[in-house]
Order: C-alpha cells, then sequence, then structure tokens
C-alpha cells in the first residue's frame, strides 16, 4: 500500500497545511469538511503538491522533516523541484 505526503495550501488565507495519508483524496474532502478541526477555519483547502512513500514510516518522516523546516509557503519551489 502507498502513503502520500502532501502539501495543502488554503485558499482563503494563504495558511499551509502539511499531513501524510494512506488515502490522499479522503483526506483531502476530510480537510474541506465540517469533520475537520483544526483546518476547517481555514477552508477551502487545495493540494498543491503531494509525494507517495511504500511504507508509513517512509512518510511520516517526511512529513516531519518538512513539519520542521519551518516557512513551508517559501520553501515550496524547493520541495517541488526537489531540492529539499
Amino acid at each position: 500500500m502507498n502513503y502520500y505526503v502532501y502539501i495543502l495550501k488554503s485558499l482563503n488565507n494563504n495558511r499551509y497545511y502539511i499531513g501524510q495519508t494512506k488515502d490522499l483524496e479522503k483526506r483531502i474532502r476530510i480537510h474541506n469538511s465540517l469533520k475537520a478541526r483544526w483546518t476547517k477555519r481555514y477552508q477551502p483547502w487545495e493540494l498543491v503538491h503531494s509525494e507517495i512513500y511504500l511504507t508509513r514510516s517512509e512518510a511520516i518522516k517526511r512529513e516531519m522533516f518538512l513539519k520542521n523546516i519551518g516557512g513551508v509557503g517559501k520553501k515550496l519551489i524547493k520541495i517541488i523541484n526537489g531540492e529539499i
């Protein structure tokens, strides 16, 4: 089974959200629904980047790395270009 690391961007206030999941489409629907906790305040969300991993542990490591680099908005181009 594949696991995904993803970056969402709020269309309302230019915030970013980084997460990981095994069902990307379902997870994005949840982020844009009333079931979402933190992200419902900044809806709607759009997917701006995703990466595929073979194991959940790989996806979690990448998610933690991306969350710890800070300033995702400024570094998104580098992430997409594979520089980080």
